[in-house]
């Protein structure tokens, strides 16, 4: 008996596979891999990501799962087959005006997956059709939203504005909506070569500040180093003047060191014996010398009435001399006794002073 039954169910297999039966609205299309519908052979083993829907006496019954199913015979009736693999869908190309009027031809790629087999069968009639219909419609409604230049720029924001409808509205159909990319954006060709001008303009643009840019780099960097020469420059010569005030300085004072000493030493020289007679031969000698000088540089001269006589100019030039040197004597001798008779010395060697020159 059971081999009977066994040979009586591979003869209704057989039968089924070369009978021509309807099929579900995803075993159109070969790549998505569903089978035709199958008889109804009690025994059925079915395939991995499928999902048989069985009705039984016209209702809905049960979803086979993958692997070993029974059904009973002429009562059960396999009505709908699903695949659960991820499907493609193209979505044809259409026309679509964006927000500053331009008319685009777009057309896209749609990837979705049935989640529940029961809504997708009994839920919409041709879920393909209705699915290709709203993307279509989403993607006029989007891209009226938004100008030209965004479309190009929000390309990824807009599928997933696509999505998110599809997915609101395919809910019930137990369908989701994975993922949704735009294949090619077709501009029209005037509208094409306003945009190409456009990137030339923009180019020509970005060459042009460059380029400003530039020449205003080399400017501020020519009048930078103009500023730092000038102020290195005004930085040297505040140094070599600062340099020459302070030799100056120190030269003055070298000369001032060196008079002081040679007034003490000559204040010591006179406070000596035989010092008068020392500075009258010492006074003669440049009275001779600049005598010698006379009318070498200017031809306007200034003389004495008694310039041959000597004796008197040199008697006249330590008369001056004594008459400065008394009242200094007057203030030592009031602030140190001894120093009294200093200024004796003078007056008592004008005698012999006047003998020397006269000789």
């Amino acid at each position: 008996m059971l081999g009977r039954a066994a040979r009586g169910a591979g003869r209704l297999l057989l039968e089924s596979s070369r009978r021509p039966g309807p099929r579900a609205w995803l075993a159109a299309a070969p790549q998505r891999c569903s089978s035709s519908l199958p008889m109804n052979t009690m025994v059925l083993f079915v395939p991995q990501q499928e999902a048989w829907v069985v009705e039984r006496m016209g209702r809905f019954h049960r979803i086979l799962e993958p692997g070993l199913n029974f059904l009973i015979p002429l009562l059960d009736r396999i009505r709908y087959v699903q695949s659960l693999k991820e499907i493609v869908i193209n979505v044809p190309e259409q026309s679509a005006v964006t927000l500053d009027n331009v008319t685009l031809q777009i057309d896209g790629v749609l990837y979705l997956r049935i989640m529940d087999p029961y809504k997708a069968s009994y839920g919409v009639e041709d879920p393909e059709y209705a699915v290709t219909q709203l993307a279509q419609t989403t993607m006029r409604s989007e891209l009226g939203k938004i100008s030209l230049d965004k479309v190009f720029r929000e390309r990824e924001s807009l599928n997933a504005c696509i999505v998110d409808a599809i997915n609101q509205a395919s809910d019930c159909w137990g369908i989701r909506c994975l993922r949704y990319e735009i294949k090619d954006i077709h501009v029209p060709p005037r509208v094409k070569e306003s945009m190409q001008m456009q990137v030339e303009a923009e180019r020509r643009k970005r060459a042009t500040v460059l380029e400003s840019e530039g020449t205003r780099e080399s400017d501020i960097n020519v009048a930078e180093g103009r500023k730092q020469a000038q102020i290195l420059a005004s930085e040297a010569e505040r140094a070599e003047q600062i340099n020459k005030a302070a030799g100056e300085a120190n030269a003055m004072l070298a000369k001032a060191k060196a008079k002081a000493e040679a007034i003490r030493l000559l204040a010591d020289a006179l406070t000596q014996q035989n010092g008068n007679a020392a500075a009258s031969l010492a006074v003669a000698e440049q009275y001779v010398s600049a005598f010698s000088q006379l009318a070498k540089d200017s031809n306007t001269i200034l003389l004495p009435s008694n310039t041959g006589d000597v004796t008197s100019m040199v008697t006249q030039a330590l008369g001056i001399y004594s008459a400065l040197t008394k009242p200094q004597a007057a203030k030592s001798s009031e602030a140190t006794p001894p120093a009294l008779e200093v200024p004796e010395h003078p007056t008592t060697e004008l005698p012999e002073a006047d003998q020397v020159n006269s000789s």
